[in-house]
């Protein structure tokens, strides 16, 4: 894999990274379920679609009194003294969109305003209150769905940029940092994993994306109560991992992509949300661990910088460390730490 660019399912900030094509009738499914279809719209098409709306309705039913006038001879400036209008005072296209907004808005009638001769324009206007109510509703709707989302609060978790490989309680695991960003917490959180690779079953078949799942936990349990603080999660590298194979020697050549996935409650509106990320074996490293980030004040608090929430360290445990690989990692790192030290006192 090196010196080639890694595949991903999934992109670090959570999106799908397939394009689907060559779907015939597309559209036509699209438009079969049109709610999706908007609420998934883009900011700058659903206020198109929303300023549309309003601008077709006003100037469609606007017409539609314009031909009712007209047919009603509404609109001769030389009309018999006991003639009463469909309308009354329009008598041009720019009066009668101005009375159909009037109409949809429901802002009062004043210079214009509708007459009892005509029945088919009493039952235009009730069609036009009714209709452009359902779609006003459907539109509005489909703005507040957008905007509250769990979506949005999936984008205030964070993940780290890199996954690392060290020990913990005496086993290896791969550890992953997970922090929220929001003070009110997510409850019942579960953080786990889907490890993606090409694979060849024994009758010759060859997967491109075979599928193993990847449990993560925290401390003893696999679901957290509440995620407040940044936390860690890990998952253990024993016989029965789809990563027992995975050695510091062949983790830049291995060919594979490991999605996480944490899943928890909102406390505030109790809806569930779900953010992603994913990571390959050039976001691996072997032999590090997080630096802390969390610090106790004088008051009694705790404070997260996230300054070192992506700052790694190598580990302190030496077993990890008896490959030549990392043995150049730990020379390199005690390298620079005295050219670091060195420059201080120089100062």
């Amino acid at each position: 894999m090196n010196g080639s660019i890694q595949r991903r399912v999934v992109s670090k900030d959570g999106h799908n990274n397939i394009r689907i094509d060559n779907v015939d009738g597309m559209v036509k499914l699209y438009l079969h379920d049109i709610w999706t279809t908007v609420v998934d719209m883009k900011w700058r098409y659903k206020l198109s679609l929303f300023v549309s709306t309003f601008l077709t309705t006003w100037f469609f039913f606007g017409l539609i009194f314009y031909l009712i006038a007209m047919t009603n001879n509404d609109l001769n400036t030389e009309q018999a003294l006991n003639h009463t209008p469909c309308v009354i005072n329009v008598a041009t296209l720019t009066g009668a969109y101005l009375f159909s907004l009037e109409s949809q808005t429901t802002i009062g009638y004043g210079f214009r305003h509708i007459s009892e001769e005509c029945p088919h324009a009493i039952v235009t206007l009730v069609l036009q209150l009714v209709l452009t109510g359902l779609a006003e509703i459907f539109v509005t709707g489909a703005f507040l769905a957008k905007l509250a989302r769990p979506k949005k609060r999936a984008e205030t978790v964070k993940f780290s940029q890199l996954a690392l490989i060290s020990k913990y309680k005496g086993q290896v695991c791969v550890m992953v940092r997970v922090a929220n960003m929001r003070k009110s917490p997510l409850v019942q959180c579960q953080l786990s994993g889907k490890l993606l690779f090409p694979y060849v079953t024994e009758e010759g078949e060859k997967i491109q994306l075979h599928q193993e799942s990847v449990k993560f936990q925290f401390d003893s349990s696999e679901q957290c109560p509440f995620l407040v603080l940044p936390l860690i999660f890990y998952h253990v590298l024993d016989e029965n991992s789809p990563l027992a194979s995975l050695t510091a020697e062949n983790l830049k050549v291995r060919n594979f992509e490991l999605v996480v996935t944490l899943n928890g409650t909102m406390e505030s509106t109790a809806s569930t949300c779900q953010s992603r990320t994913s990571y390959v074996p050039q976001e691996f490293r072997w032999g590090y661990e997080f630096k802390p980030l969390l610090f106790g004040t004088h008051k009694g608090k705790y404070v997260a910088d996230f300054h070192y929430f992506d700052e790694i360290q190598l580990s302190n445990d030496s077993s990890l460390l008896q490959d030549p690989i990392n043995e150049k990692l730990l020379l390199e790192h005690e390298y620079h730490k005295d050219r670091t030290e060195e420059e201080n006192t120089d100062e």
